[in-house]
């Protein structure tokens, strides 16, 4: 689940965050022992297999309260509680976001998936105390090659993201490495107002994680720190747009948008993908 900057426009609705503390320029981060990174892993399993579910389940005339019910079954399946539901009054256990929603769409009954479509889908659990999230965007059906190379384009920016942030490097190459593979791959919009955060006995902590800047700044990477990097990209422009419902959030534009997200810890061997399935395993050769 995306953080809001303290200081974008729907901020203090959704997130009781200061800006005080978003200014900080050296943020307190929890550093967790390897035990506290096993039950993290355990969270990230979770979450990976309930999202493995979902994927599954998305095809035309399924609709988001479906999704949201068969997450909640998989996540308190296997004994964990899911992240987002109660999350500052949020009602359910996943985000379904879809076309032009970018992120924080609210599951519904009466949101039928139709062929064309995509949905981007994230989700978080707790196990133990300690949280798990991640989130894929997938289609429905057939999409325009514009469309998917916008998700393909997504995703392995965040694979960009994730290959930075290693021992002894800087928070701030981490978003570096995301837009500086979107710029290289067209006139994308990187949203700025929605952002990666850390994460460990919260979902949401310090520090903020975006999904651009300037290289080698921010706090020094070392082992046990734990992050969610979670590029979202636009068609169109980057502007968005928070709805009434003070959670769902689209393109300025109306056009679409994609959001992919993982949780991953920094360590001695390199970045550990906690809610990957393999661990991310293509980070080994990158």
């Amino acid at each position: 689940m995306g953080e809001a900057r303290p200081d974008s426009p729907g901020a203090p609705r959704i997130y009781l965050r200061s800006i005080r503390v978003w200014k900080k320029r050296n943020p307190a981060i929890q550093i967790k022992t390897p035990g506290e990174l096993d039950v993290m892993r355990e969270a990230g399993l979770v979450v990976a297999r309930t999202l493995e579910r979902l994927v599954e389940a998305v095809k035309p005339g399924m609709t988001t309260a479906d999704l949201d019910a068969i997450a909640e079954e998989s996540i308190r399946s296997e004994g964990a509680t899911p992240s987002f539901k109660g999350y500052q009054g949020f009602p359910a256990c996943i985000c379904t976001s879809i076309n032009e929603e970018i992120v924080h769409g609210i599951p519904n009954p009466s949101k039928v998936l139709t062929e064309g479509d995509v949905i981007s889908i994230d989700c978080g659990a707790i196990v133990d105390g300690w949280h798990g999230d991640s989130a894929v965007t997938v289609p429905v059906g057939e999409i325009t090659a514009e469309e998917r190379r916008l998700l393909e384009v997504c995703e392995e920016s965040l694979w960009r993201g994730l290959a930075a942030g290693k021992a002894d490097g800087r928070l701030s190459d981490i978003g570096n490495a995301v837009e500086t593979y979107i710029r290289g791959q067209g006139d994308y919009g990187i949203v700025e107002e929605y952002v990666g955060h850390g994460i460990g006995t919260e979902m949401h902590m310090d520090p903020a994680v975006p999904n651009y800047g300037l290289p080698g700044r921010g706090p020094l990477l070392v082992p046990g720190m734990c992050f969610a990097v979670e590029p979202m990209v636009n068609l169109g422009t980057a502007e968005t747009i928070l709805l009434e419902d003070e959670w769902t959030v689209i393109t300025g534009d109306g056009r679409r948008s994609a959001h992919f997200e993982h949780t991953f810890a920094v360590t001695e061997d390199g970045p550990w993908v906690l809610t990957a399935l393999d661990g991310g395993e293509r980070l080994k050769s990158a």
